[in-house]
């Protein structure tokens, strides 16, 4: 859940402008929506005996409870299979963790495009332009990826809040935006008001240097801030203007499925609900995505059913873990 070292990658950007389509234009449905969701390395070394890459159950879980199937997406693949992946899913997770960003597969799949999978290449936003809708969706330090790949350098800092349930202190654009439309009156009351979102991290984006950078401010839309424990605040969830793209600072899918007793989760049914509400509304954005597997065979054997999660509740901070 902790950002180490970060060094923004370079990115082609296509900036946002007025002459772009807005998100959501009218159109088919895919009912049969699947979200591919980035491993990381294993970085811990009590987790090294089980794998070289991992994604914790819980962020399966979140997403397969929104009525989506899930792609593990592997960091040694190539530039083709990644592209071939990318016409199969319909949406992308970015999980929290502690991947460098200096020098991890992860950052060479998440932005390097010489090297592996060009994410945000001039590719991908175009595909939304033209209608093809991909949503992609950042937690904690996919978040900070998000922001650093669109701002094309590293602006983050020391913003620590660790092992902390916060309230978001709400902008007027929550109010109007995709993120939150869906959510009844009441849930954005107590949203503002009570300790719903689990924070643990290091590092983000203060509000001042967010709006200091015409790339961001131009690409996102601040939803929430909060404050850090040294008294920065910083920018804790935001959505794309323009493009489906959505970042969390803080952890939506521990509220559900994570449950060590010695973390602060949030686990209250406002909490609970907050977490179904979010996780339903990425799944249906990812509705709108048509891409599909060639064939049920290929489909089948990508899905994450033919891997087995590791109990790990007695030695790391989630109750499950896929190890790859």
């Amino acid at each position: 859940m902790l950002l180490t070292v970060v060094l923004c990658l370079p990115v082609i950007f296509v900036p946002w402008s007025d002459s772009l389509p807005t998100r959501r234009q009218p159109g088919p449905v895919n009912n049969r929506p699947i979200i591919g969701i980035l491993t990381q390395e294993v970085e811990d070394d009590v987790m090294k005996p089980f794998g070289k890459t991992y994604i914790p159950a819980s962020y399966v879980k979140y997403i397969e409870s929104a009525g989506s199937r899930v792609v593990p997406i592997r960091l040694t693949q190539s530039t083709a299979e990644y592209e071939k992946i990318f016409k199969s899913i319909n949406g992308l997770l970015l999980i929290g963790g502690s991947s460098d960003l200096e020098t991890s597969d992860f950052a060479k799949v998440s932005g390097a495009a010489e090297q592996s999978w060009p994410l945000f290449t001039s590719v991908h936003l175009i595909a939304n332009d033209a209608g093809d809708s991909f949503p992609i969706w950042g937690t904690c330090l996919g978040m900070q990826l998000l922001t650093c790949l669109v701002a094309g350098e590293n602006l983050l800092t020391k913003t620590t809040a660790e092992n902390m349930a916060l309230p978001l202190n709400l902008t007027k654009e929550a109010h109007s935006s995709q993120m939150f439309q869906g959510f009844p009156s009441d849930v954005m009351k107590a949203l503002s008001q009570e300790a719903l979102t689990g924070n643990f991290h290091q590092y983000g984006v203060t509000m001042k240097t967010f709006k200091e950078n015409e790339k961001l401010q131009s690409f996102f839309s601040i939803l929430s801030t909060n404050t850090a424990e040294n008294g920065a605040i910083f920018v804790s969830t935001m959505e794309g203007r323009t493009y489906p793209f959505y970042g969390v600072q803080w952890h939506p899918e521990v509220n559900r499925f994570q449950w060590d007793p010695k973390l602060n989760f949030p686990h209250s049914s406002d909490a609970v609900r907050v977490a179904s509400l979010l996780a339903e509304f990425f799944v249906n954005e990812g509705r709108r995505s048509l891409h599909h597997f060639d064939q049920p065979e290929e489909e089948a054997v990508s899905l994450i059913y033919n891997y087995t999660p590791t109990y790990a509740g007695n030695f790391t901070g989630y109750e499950q873990i896929y190890f790859f």
